[in-house]
């Protein structure tokens, strides 16, 4: 019932920090994602990334160390459970002085582009955050005026209920008790 485990793992577009992992499915199983366990091979650092309701057979690796070996495996995700690993597939980070040729100018640097979506991603968050903050001083303004609103009613219904008019009073004596009317 498991499905069968990737294939064809390969890594391209090797840069100083980041790498694309891609793999085949074999064809036939219902395959609903993908795990990727992302290990330095000195062990300071691994990763395990898990995605479902895909069909990318693909995945960018980011933040990765400069000139550190790595060793990915990847699994694929089925209706009943996950696949066996693939093979363990090593690779190697450039240094950041081999990630561009030295005659090149910044147009079309990927690190430069990737800079720009953290950006956006960012602006968007702070876009969010704002939007939220707005809705709660709205809903705090509403709740603020609804509760003088009742503040106001039960202090006017206060009022009339401890202010007993004089008419129905009865007097009080200087001894302490009470007059009775005759």
């Amino acid at each position: 019932d498991r499905p069968p485990s990737p294939v064809n793992v390969t890594v391209t577009q090797l840069k100083a920090n980041s790498a694309t992992v891609s793999w085949d499915v074999p064809e036939g199983d219902v395959v609903i994602g993908y795990a990727i366990l992302q290990q330095r091979q000195d062990g300071q650092m691994q990763r395990f990334i898990r995605e479902v309701n895909t069909t990318n057979r693909a995945c960018v690796l980011w933040d990765l160390a400069e000139d550190a070996d790595y060793i990915i495996q990847v699994q694929s995700i089925g209706l009943y459970g996950e696949s066996q690993a693939s093979k363990r597939v090593h690779f190697r980070t450039l240094k950041e002085t081999d990630r561009l040729p030295s005659n090149s100018s910044n147009q079309g640097d990927i690190t430069m582009e990737g800079l720009d979506k953290d950006r956006q991603l960012q602006t968007g968050e702070i876009i969010i955050i704002v939007a939220v903050l707005l809705m709660w001083a709205a809903v705090i303004a509403l709740f603020c005026r609804q509760y003088d609103i009742i503040k106001d009613n039960d202090s006017n219904n206060n009022k009339e209920k401890t202010k007993p008019s004089s008419e129905h009073s009865t007097p009080e004596r200087p001894g302490g008790g009470l007059l009775r009317s005759k």
